[in-house]
């Protein structure tokens, strides 16, 4: 019982062991994966909403100009978590067209709506021109095209962010969660966001922030204090001023794991940012910056739990696999690179922990593992797994690898249920298909 409650802590604010089962919000996971099948996702409000008012308690007491929190569409995006974004007054981080429209979607104001992307297509400029309210430009290349649409675009145009490879990482648990670094395909050098500065005065296009960012996951926020140094050498070089702004990105971490436990303080990560921001200025004559933190997983990993089904049990000599009902198709971050996680299972919470387990998926992958050598009670078929910090990235780089259908996701709050994203179905995957016959 003590593993258990241990491992409590990874999943939502509003998750229990009640009557030797796992509830959150007031709901038996059990009773929501038979109402609403497995795989199943489940979101809690309560934990979304609690993380909002942590980032802004902490601004509010770290920093003293005005700021704002930007949520990563990238993280996990519908219509329903643009309009919990709009009810929080968030912005949202929109990479190209799609996310642009679920934003729209939301009824995400305008002028809350800002743009990133590495390589943003013709589709996905003109969409960020027409419908939002910010650009973050990341290459030269981008800045040409952008400056060939404004004059066809009456008013009103988006500012225009321009960002910046600071050439340093944070520390993440594998290279492909790092994106600041020198040889990283995000943003640009210092040389050149001095020429883009110079374009955007050539051309009167309107410049009005410096955007950079590190890595995603990560617990110290140390290696962004040089960066952030960087960045504000830049902005007095080329001259930003009044109404100015500046993100120092996000990807502040959350826990995957018990071994990861006690979960990274937002107020941390939040005092740090402000602090460098605030000395930094003052050391260089620099109006404070409108200052934007973008958290993405610590919004809303934690709110997310995952339910699959134990399908067979495999024991054989030292390995027990457990094979459950969905795998890499819905969450393909282990696959990808190595993330690690924990689980309980949905019920007989009061067994003790006598077997360690392997759990796999149903794909056609060796990689298709979601959890190794983990230690649970004995579990048999049929039985429920519920696994907690399922709420970011997962869902968004889902596919249908084998034909898999996307799982449903249900919405807790207030102690209600509701089906947020309806599990797809197998005429689904043949909605796009054309026939040659």
């Amino acid at each position: 019982m003590r593993q258990n409650m241990k491992r409590l802590d990874l999943f939502p604010d509003t998750a229990k062991i009640a009557n030797d089962s796992l509830s959150i919000a007031g709901h038996n996971a059990a009773s929501l994966a038979d109402d609403y099948g497995t795989p199943l996702y489940i979101y809690d409000r309560a934990t979304m909403d609690a993380s909002v008012t942590a980032y802004r308690t902490a601004s509010n007491a770290n920093y003293p100009g005005s700021s704002d929190i930007t949520y990563a569409g990238k993280a996990f995006f519908c219509k329903a978590i643009a309009e919990w974004a709009r009810q929080n007054q968030l912005w949202a981080d929109c990479t190209g067209e799609g996310e642009i429209v679920i934003a729209a979607a939301g009824n995400i104001p305008r002028e809350r709506r800002l743009v990133h992307g590495v390589n943003k297509s013709a589709n996905d400029l003109e969409s960020a021109i027409q419908h939002a309210g910010t650009i973050v430009v990341d290459n030269p290349t981008e800045l040409r095209h952008i400056a060939k649409l404004f004059p066809a675009r009456q008013s009103p145009r988006p500012d225009l962010w321009l960002r910046l490879q600071p050439g340093l990482a944070v520390e993440t648990h594998h290279a492909y969660t790092q994106t600041g670094q020198h040889d990283s395909k995000f943003g640009m050098t210092a040389d050149e966001i001095m020429r883009a500065a110079a374009f955007c005065k050539d051309n009167h296009l309107p410049l009005n922030g410096i955007h950079f960012h590190q890595g995603s996951n990560f617990r110290d926020p140390s290696p962004l204090l040089p960066a952030i140094s960087l960045a504000l050498d830049l902005v007095r070089q080329i001259g930003l001023a009044g109404n100015w702004h500046f993100c120092p990105g996000g990807g502040w971490g959350a826990a995957y794991h018990e071994d990861e436990l006690p979960q990274p303080k937002i107020e941390d990560y939040v005092r740090a940012v402000s602090e460098s921001v605030i000395r930094g200025c003052k050391q260089r004559g620099l109006a404070l910056p409108h200052l934007h933190l973008e958290p993405g997983r610590s919004l809303i990993a934690r709110a997310g739990v995952a339910i699959y089904r134990v399908g067979a049990v495999k024991r054989r000599g030292d390995k027990t696999w457990l094979l459950i009902d969905g795998g890499m198709a819905d969450n393909p971050r282990p696959a990808l690179y190595g993330a690690r996680y924990s689980c309980l299972p949905a019920s007989g919470l009061g067994r003790e922990m006598t077997e360690r387990v392997s759990i796999a998926g149903p794909y056609c992958e060796s990689g298709d593992v979601l959890i190794e050598g983990l230690l649970m009670p004995k579990i048999e078929e049929g039985e429920l797994i519920a696994v907690p910090a399922s709420g970011a990235y997962q869902l968004s780089m889902a596919g249908n690898y084998n034909g898999a259908r996307r799982p449903a996701v249900i919405w807790l709050d207030e102690s209600r249920a509701r089906l947020i994203v309806q599990r797809e179905a197998a005429d689904d995957l043949l909605r796009r298909d054309l026939s040659i016959s």
